[in-house]
């Protein structure tokens, strides 16, 4: 099952540059797992540990144009061809 993940800039040095690679797995969760074992360091920077392995708070994940925050977060299920964005929060100032 190959799931397409869009990797942000801020990422790719973990992806030696790629903006796109490719992981496998069935639910989101398993799928970070997979790209670690290529990507070391990448999960890290997504998933929260200290707080039982849920999505880092400034960082955005849609499965399919989809926020997974609005659907089972980290156990939101994949399906073989599905496209997997990472986008960092971006924070405004003040004026």
């Amino acid at each position: 099952m190959a799931i397409e993940v869009s990797i942000p800039t801020i990422l790719r040095t973990y992806t030696d540059g790629a903006k796109a690679v490719t992981g496998e797995g069935t639910t989101l969760g398993e799928l970070f797992q997979d790209l670690e074992t290529r990507h070391t360091g990448i999960r890290e920077r997504i998933v929260d540990e200290s707080k039982g392995g849920e999505l880092r708070r400034f960082v955005n994940v849609y499965l399919n144009d989809e926020d997974v925050r609005f659907l089972d977060g980290i156990t939101t299920k994949l399906t073989d061809g599905d496209n997997v964005t990472i986008l960092p929060a971006v924070a405004g100032g003040s004026k």
